[in-house]
């Protein structure tokens, strides 16, 4: 991955059409490592998750361009080559894994991100009918080995529980989320190791039963 790092920080550099058209053969270089890893990760892990075996690296890439037409910043590209490999593809509903490669920012994970609310109303009722299981699937030694706790970053929770439930609902912690993420951070010389297939094995393993159970409510 090497080659790919090295040309997401040149278009950090030089984040406009101009540059990237010039230099078109680097990205589809860079695009085609990331596609070719993609590949070989699907046809390994799928051996495990036969939800996602079929998939190809083509259904699970975002495209690097920016969709710009309601943000300030109109830079046109994305600083990164994002996939969500996840039964039905990128635009499916459901949870899946996810890798993210950014110079000095790539994760490996995934989850369920942001979903429509009738959704977000399934996955909560069954927290809330489920408690124990989930909480013993994200308190297990491999879950929390590979990603510490669930996401909770900015704007992901509500600051009261949702409607329907009370305040002193043992899963209220839980329940105010309005998305289920995991994510485990990976160096620029993780993202370049040739061990780089069997750390995201790993992650996604761990994060299987989530999905597992996040799926079966929706």
């Amino acid at each position: 991955m090497n080659a790919v790092l090295a040309f997401l920080r040149k278009l950090k550099k030089n984040n406009n059409k101009p540059w990237f058209d010039a230099h078109r053969d680097a990205y589809t270089e860079a695009k085609g490592e990331v596609e070719t890893f993609l590949e070989g990760l699907i046809r390994a892990y799928g051996k495990t998750d036969e939800s996602i075996s079929a998939l190809t690296p083509k259904e699970c890439m975002f495209r690097i361009n920016r969709d710009v037409r309601f943000s300030k910043d109109k830079s046109p590209y994305k600083l990164n080559f994002g996939a969500s490999i996840t039964s039905g593809g990128k635009k499916s509903p459901l949870a899946g894994y996810y890798l993210h490669i950014e110079p000095g920012r790539s994760f490996v994970g995934g989850g369920i991100w942001m979903p429509m609310p009738a959704d977000l109303s399934k996955v909560r009722q069954e927290i809330d009918y489920n408690l124990e299981e989930f909480k013993t699937i994200i308190n297990s030694s491999a879950f929390k080995r590979q990603y510490g706790k669930l996401y909770t970053g900015e704007d992901i929770a509500l600051q009261r529980v949702p409607k329907g439930y009370d305040a002193d609902n043992p899963a209220a912690e839980y329940l105010k989320l309005k998305s289920y993420l995991a994510m485990k951070m990976l160096t620029d010389e993780e993202v370049a190791s040739p061990s780089l297939q069997k750390k995201c094995i790993a992650a996604f393993t761990a994060l299987k039963p989530l999905l597992e159970f996040i799926n079966r409510s929706i």
